[in-house]
């Protein structure tokens, strides 16, 4: 049995004024294991978000670190301070605008140009009615071929 990845080292970190045990460091930051982190200091870009609250510019404070169990792979997520985080800015009426738009060119049919009202995929940019006549357009085209 080989030793631990990460021992416990008590160092000092940013968020409190004394010593805490930590798995060391990773990237120069501490490295925190998964449930460690004390949650009233420390949160992730999307535990941020999830409370209206952006990172604000400021560096990674720590690192939290799990594994997963099935495929045994490592993951690591950067750690910020919530009393540093910064609102999240609002919508203005050009962001709304801009949203509005990207959502409709991703309606609009590439072949006759309508909005079925709802998102074409991806793969043909298509309406359905548009893809059903191109479906039959190229079967008969086949039959065409091999005859």
């Amino acid at each position: 049995m080989g030793r631990r990845q990460y021992p416990w080292v008590l160092a000092a970190v940013p968020w409190s004024d004394a010593p805490q045990y930590t798995r060391g460091t990773h990237d120069g930051l501490p490295l925190l294991s998964h449930g460690c982190a004390p949650r009233d200091k420390l949160a992730t870009y999307r535990q941020l978000r999830a409370i209206g609250r952006r990172p604000g510019g400021q560096d990674p404070v720590a690192v939290l670190y799990g594994r997963h169990n099935r495929s045994k792979k490592r993951w690591f997520a950067s750690l910020y301070l919530i009393s540093r985080s910064l609102p999240v800015r609002p919508m203005t009426p050009a962001k709304w605008t801009a949203l509005a738009k990207a959502n409709l060119a991703r309606r609009i049919c590439r072949t006759c140009g309508k909005d079925p009202l709802y998102v074409v995929p991806t793969s043909t940019r298509q309406c359905w009615p548009c893809f059903e006549i191109t479906c039959e357009s190229n079967e008969t085209t086949d039959v065409m071929e091999a005859a």
